[in-house]
């Protein structure tokens, strides 16, 4: 019974169903093919407004990639302690931007406000002694399930680009935070102020389909030969443009974050006070204490411990496909511990 990641899941039959329909003859590689000439129309109608929309296989690409138009390589990236590209890309961030520097906040519930942001640039003056502030990077949702309201987005993007700095949103979970909180995707993203997003797929039902999306067209620069540098421009590109595609099309990007944030909802009431943080996509992290965890494991349960191994913390992660029997199981084991 596994709730270790919605890496995990399985790829959902629309998006199948899509690959299945691209993988029909030949047709033009390296990203002009019919599929991913699409991509900027769609994604741009999905999210309200023009964008230039670029198919990647995978979130660290995409962050990577995007944060490296952003910054130089003298460049300071600011971002949560718990960002998931200070805690888990093996520095790709610092290595696709040739060097730029992550510079870590605090904040509650893995969210960072504008006045944290201020304060951090006041507290290093920039001379050239420093490394130059250039991004700031934000989950959505964030590495600890929570969400971002538009307001907190636009209070910090205003902060961001009152000192020059532009602003990257890490979507691998956007659908889950844009369905908890029932508003359009453009209010948590070009309306609030975001300059690029990640915008992630593949956690949600996708075989392995991410984009690069620019609100702000003039940042995109020199994206492209950066990502064919990197090895990202994928000779058949089709395949990852034809699930993009249907994953917004379709809908099933709302109908699946849906789905796996009320299964999570429901361990977060089961776990009651145990909860260590609000569960507002479909993470929920818990304290189980070492008793427990173990106890949870021999019953059968997979789930990844948060922080050290010896500690009481856990991480449990309802997948879009989640069996609802192994949901009903764990809240039951959760009640009765």
């Amino acid at each position: 019974m596994r709730f270790l990641s919605d890496n995990t899941a399985s790829v959902c039959p629309e998006i199948l169903a899509a690959i299945h329909a691209a993988n029909q003859g030949l047709t033009v590689a390296y990203g002009d093919d019919p599929w991913t000439a699409r991509l900027d129309e769609v994604l741009g109608e999905f999210f309200g407004t023009p964008v230039r929309a670029f198919a990647v296989a995978t979130g660290t690409a995409a962050n990577s990639l995007a944060l490296a138009t952003l910054s130089p390589p003298y460049g300071a990236i600011y971002c949560p302690t718990e960002a998931h590209i200070a805690c888990d890309e093996c520095g790709a961030p610092g290595f696709f931007c040739g060097g730029a520097q992550l510079v870590t906040l605090e904040g509650e519930h893995g969210k960072i406000t504008a006045g944290a942001l201020a304060a951090a640039l006041d507290a290093h003056p920039v001379s050239v002694h420093t490394v130059q502030p250039a991004a700031v990077s934000i989950s959505q949702a964030t590495e600890l399930g929570t969400a971002y309201r538009p307001a907190e987005v636009a209070a910090l993007c205003e902060a961001a680009h009152a000192r020059g700095l532009h602003v990257h949103m890490d979507g691998a979970r956007f659908a889950n935070a844009v369905a908890y909180l029932g508003c359009h995707p453009g209010d948590l993203t070009w309306r609030a102020g975001v300059d690029v997003i990640s915008f992630g797929a593949t956690k949600n039902g996708a075989l392995g389909a991410e984009a690069v999306v620019f609100f702000n067209r003039d940042l995109v620069r020199d994206f492209e030969l950066r990502r064919k540098r990197a090895g990202h421009l994928l000779s058949k590109s089709r395949f990852v443009s034809a699930q993009l595609l249907a994953y917004v099309e379709s809908g099933v990007w709302r109908r699946n974050a849906e789905r796996a944030n009320a299964l999570a909802r429901s361990l977060g009431e089961a776990a009651g006070k145990r909860l260590l943080h609000p569960v507002e996509a479909n993470e929920v992290f818990v304290e189980l204490g070492v008793d427990g965890k173990a106890s949870l494991r021999a019953a059968g349960f997979e789930f990844y411990d948060w922080g050290p191994a010896a500690g009481g913390r856990a991480r449990l992660v309802a997948s879009w496909d989640q069996d609802e029997r192994h949901v009903a199981a764990l809240r039951a084991a959760l009640t009765a511990s």
